[in-house]
């Protein structure tokens, strides 16, 4: 299992390098670090496990964010009420954006980043609604559409496969600005 030590911090070259294409089948390799991956977001977002491993939780995770430059992350968008299935839970291999809303979207707190250890204030803008096309661990496609809280957090991930932080997309004159037209969710 991933501990916050195995995380790679802001700063090392991985992070903002372009990760290369995953092949299928996946070797045991590559599927074990799937399963790594997914698992750090299952113990994280359980409140005793995460104090007990002392992570800090997380909703998704990529292969670059634990030194491998690979075009895998895992995603766990927790349902509102407990008994739920998660809103979106996968590990997403090769994902590409097929179509993306011209609307914008942004989290009213800002992202926040495993990788990043200091807080970065500011709205990140992203499209409030995408499609997006992967594989499975088992190389099965996908196309699936997904908006607001979901596409944020899949779309924060596909960045960490293209060598880009969150704070990048952050106005850096006007960190808060508001053009009127995007949506912020809470």
């Amino acid at each position: 299992m991933f501990l916050m030590k195995d995380i790679v911090r802001d700063g090392d070259p991985v992070l903002r390098q372009q990760a290369q294409q995953v092949s299928f089948p996946l070797s045991d390799e590559d599927r074990k670090l799937a399963d790594d991956l997914m698992e750090y977001l299952i113990v994280s977002q359980d409140p005793e496990l995460c104090k007990k491993y002392q992570l800090r939780a997380g909703v998704g995770l990529a292969a670059p964010q634990v030194g491998v430059s690979k075009m895998m992350a895992s995603v766990l968008v927790p349902a509102e009420n407990e008994d739920d299935k998660p809103v979106f839970k996968d590990v997403i291999i090769n994902p590409v954006i097929v179509s993306s809303s011209v609307q914008r979207g942004a989290l009213t707190e800002g992202e926040g980043c495993l990788s990043v250890d200091k807080d970065v204030p500011g709205y990140v803008p992203r499209a409030a609604r995408i499609t997006l096309k992967y594989q499975d661990v088992d190389g099965n496609e996908h196309k699936i559409r997904l908006k607001n809280y979901p596409a944020i957090v899949c779309q924060h991930e596909i960045d960490h496969l293209h060598g880009s932080l969150f704070y990048d997309h952050i106005n850096k004159e006007d960190p808060f600005h508001r053009t009127g037209d995007e949506i912020f969710i809470y």
